[in-house]
């Protein structure tokens, strides 16, 4: 197997498990603290709006090469392993009919507002002490 064929396949697990957290966090059987920790990373990975903008460079691609990976990562860590694979059979399943990921207005609600909570933040601590 190539390089190519290597990161191919690790792209695809990454969006698999990013939607098998998506179904993870309406299976009942799934712990109070993987639903939260993954109800923050599905919303931001649905998101259609980064936390980091990808015109910015360098910066803006490390959120959907490390920052996402490794949070999807630690919250399928989370979770029962027959909840896992349940989700995960979902996933594939909604990925061979679907063909794409959902998308999430919450999650973009969410980076915006984040935006908007820096922008307040540096506002108050840099421009405002100037006026």
């Amino acid at each position: 197997m190539s390089i190519g064929e290597k990161i191919k396949a690790w792209a695809w697990r990454i969006k698999r498990d990013g939607l098998t957290l998506w179904f993870a966090g309406k299976h009942p059987a799934t712990p109070w603290y993987a639903k939260a920790m993954g109800f923050f990373v599905v919303a931001y990975a649905l998101s259609p709006i980064d936390l980091i903008p990808d015109f910015i460079p360098v910066l803006g691609y490390v959120d959907d090469v490390l920052l996402l990976p490794c949070l999807i990562w630690l919250t399928v860590r989370l979770l029962p392993a027959e909840v896992l694979a349940v989700c995960r059979e979902q996933a594939d399943k909604w990925l061979q009919v679907q063909g794409s990921k959902p998308s999430s207005r919450f999650g973009a609600a969410l980076i915006v507002l984040i935006w908007i909570g820096v922008g307040t933040a540096l506002w108050v601590w840099l421009i405002q002490p100037r006026l």
